[in-house]
Parts: C-alpha cells; structure tokens; sequence
C-alpha cells in the first residue's frame, strides 16, 4: 500500500524523463535548464529519471558475453546502474545552476518491492526522506525503475518501469500531477512516423490509454496508467523538447473525451510471429500442458484458439501470436513436449504486426469490424486473426503491410480529422 502524504504550499509535479530526454550531456542540460526555470518560479518538483538512452541494452550485453542464462538477482544488480548515471549528471547540472539538488537511488528513497526480479511490483513507498528534501527547497532526483526487496536486495521493475516509479511516488506524495517527459508532445491518434495526418489528442480517458499502452503504443508503460488510474493520480504526457500542453489522462465522463466517434486511437505491434499447432487438440492435458510451457518461459501470447472439449465440435488447431524474439526457444520446448504429448506439427509465420482499432464500446457497434475488415481488404491485405473486445478491435496482418494497413485505417474512420 502506498503511504500518501500531501505537502502544503506550491503545487507539487512528479516528472519522469525518459532514455531519450536525457540521452546525451546536451539533451541533460536542456532538460535541467527547464528544472531550473521551473523552480525559480515556485515550483515544487521530485524528478525521475531513465538511464541514457542505450545504456540498459548495454548492460544486458554485456551480462550475456558471460552467461546467457545469468540469475535474474544479478542482472538487477547489472542494469540498475545505469539510472545511477543520469541522475548523478542531472544533480550536477542543476547544481551548477544554483539548485539544491540530491541524486537518490531506489534503496535510498526505500521504494519497496516484492521479490520478483526483473519484473518487480512496487508494494510500498516510504516519503519521509523525499518530504524531508522538498522542505528543505531540495529537489530529489530519483532512479527510476529500481526499488529495493525485503531482503535488500536491488529489484528492477521491468523494461519501461520507469513510468510506474514516477506515478508511484507521485500517488505517496499525492502530487497535483505526474508528468511523463518524453520525445513526443503527447498521445496521438496513431504512430505520426507512419501517418503525418495523425493528431495529438488534447485528452484521453484512462481506459482507452491503457488499452492504447497495452496494445503497443510506446509513449507510456501499461503499469504506469494502471497505477495512476488505481490512485487516482492526474497524468500527462509533454514533450521534453517542445512546448505544448500535452496530453492529459483524465477521469470523470469519459463520454465527453470520444471526439464524435467510438474510435479514439490505433495501436500497433511489429515484430510479431504467429505459432499454429495443427492436428486434433481435443486434449485438455495437452493444452494445459501448452499454458504451462508458455508460463515457465514467461511468454506473453494473444489469440489462443478457444478450445472445445467435446466430440462433435473438436479444435483442429491452434493459434497464437507471441513476439519474434521468443520464437526459437519456445519451438525447442515444445518439440521436447511433443515428444510425450504428440501435439501435431509445428507452422511458424514470422514478420506479423497486430493493428488495433481503440475506443469505447467497440464490440457494440455492429458495423465496425466488418467496415475494418472491408477497408483492409480493398488495400489487398488479409487479416489473418481477429480479437474483439469493448475497447479493442485488433487483427494480425504481414509486417509488410503495416504502414498501409494503419494509413488506410486512420483515414476510413476519420482519425485525421479534428
């Protein structure tokens, strides 16, 4: 449980600058002469910081040139440095400019975690020592992505933990707002990279967001709006380079927020593969079996083939969609399984990509799938599997075909439109 403490005087910001904003001694001291503005001007601030950008893949090539397999306790230990880094530079920029400032690891703001290294949740948030620094004028500079076991042990939080630690002690110190500093002005209808029509959205509910993250949209980790929307924590996301308001992720009537349109946003995810077990897999042991491999070797996968036990209907195959990455390894399980189960052969189609159409009340709107479906198809690209839900409509394409697919789409449900 987080221990919130509200402090008096001048509004409190909890901001978050991600590997980019601080990836290189200019983009540091740009981003402090903006802390340094910001304080002269009365503002209370407690800063989160990423590791330069690059330096975490560093770190995990390095621990892989001495063991592939390395303990998951250690590569905690390895990759958390790299905070340690930017937030030590940060101090001293802002220094340099006449600001109290204090570089703090994890451990030192006792951010407490359970023990699951790699992947660890944020049980608790000790502010004392934070409060302490804000009323000495002091601004805290913390690490983001760290925290510290029961056993004292370094934890880290997960690729893009980052989010979660500024909105954790954000909800502790029950800041007027956390704001999530990154290279983009703020949440856009879809990837800008791809369709320059694609707008910034003013506002989004907090449920479309956390579809949006969920579904493959960088700008914010799927935790970090998990526990703001839990806390009830204001969250925005602001450009670390460009003025602007960004964009806010509001509570309240999310009614007002669905710009005329049920659909808000699309989400993509590249470098997918799909994984298809044929032959009759009629067999419950054997499915369970599967979930159970998939488990152990931590593999998130989509579009499982609901499967249905009973002899006249038996499944024939079935599907799923898990990241590139994992598929080399996850074939020399299952080949091994195989061997006791006999789970039929193995067909493999690497290079997919997921696009997902976002909104509210999705799955209600007769119509919808069909006209994404009619739209894809009239830009001869095959939907090869479909996932429905109330917020979601999203289908796996050829990779080749993204870029196409998700113009085609912006444009048919008028997403480039204000």
């Amino acid at each position: 449980m987080l221990e919130k403490r509200k402090l008096s005087g001048s509004k409190l910001f909890v901001k978050k600058f991600g590997g980019t904003s601080v990836g290189s001694i200019e983009r540091i001291e740009v981003v402090a002469e903006q802390i340094a503005k910001s304080a002269h001007s009365g503002e209370q601030q407690v800063l989160v910081l990423s590791a330069m950008a690059g330096e975490t893949n560093r770190l995990f090539a390095l621990a892989a040139q001495i063991d592939p397999r390395a303990s998951a306790r250690e590569l905690d230990m390895l990759v958390s440095t790299g905070e340690q880094i930017s937030i030590a530079l940060m101090a001293m920029a802002l220094q340099r400019r006449g600001i109290k400032a204090r570089s703090l690891t994890g451990d030192q703001v006792q951010i407490h975690t359970n023990s699951q290294f790699g992947r660890a949740t944020i049980e608790s948030v000790d502010t004392a020592y934070l409060t302490s620094l804000l009323e000495q004028g002091i601004v805290p500079i913390v690490a983001g992505f760290q925290g510290i076991d029961p056993n004292g042990d370094v934890t880290t939080l997960g690729r893009g933990g980052s989010d979660t630690t500024a909105v954790a002690l954000a909800a502790a110190l029950r800041a007027d707002e956390c704001q999530i500093f990154t290279d983009v002005p703020g949440v856009f209808t879809t990837d800008p990279n791809i369709d320059s029509s694609a707008r910034r959205l003013d506002v989004i509910g907090f449920d479309v967001m956390l579809e949006m993250a969920k579904l493959g949209a960088k700008v914010l980790h799927p935790d970090s709006v998990e526990y703001a929307q839990r806390f009830k924590v204001p969250l925005r996301v602001l450009s670390s380079f460009e003025a602007g308001q960004g964009t806010l992720i509001q509570f309240g009537d999310e009614s007002e927020l669905a710009m005329a349109a049920s659909v808000q946003g699309i989400a993509i995810n590249k470098a997918l593969a799909t994984l298809t077990i044929e032959g009759l897999f009629t067999s419950s042991e054997r499915y369970q079996a599967l979930l159970a491999c998939l488990a152990r070797l931590e593999i998130d996968v989509e579009f499982i083939t609901p499967l249905k036990l009973n002899e006249i209907s038996p499944v024939e195959s079935v599907s799923f969609m898990l990241a590139e990455a994992k598929v080399d390894i996850l074939l020399h399980e299952l080949e091994v399984l195989s061997e006791s189960l006999d789970l039929g052969q193995l067909i493999v189609e690497r290079q997919r990509a997921k696009v997902s159409l976002v909104g509210k009340g999705l799955q209600a709107k007769v119509g919808l799938l069909t006209k994404m479906l009619d739209v894809l198809g009239n830009e001869t690209i095959h939907a090869k599997l479909l996932s429905t839900s109330e917020s979601k409509l999203s289908t796996v394409i050829d990779e080749r075909d993204l870029h196409k697919a998700v113009r085609a789409l912006h444009h048919a449900f008028e997403l480039n439109k204000v």
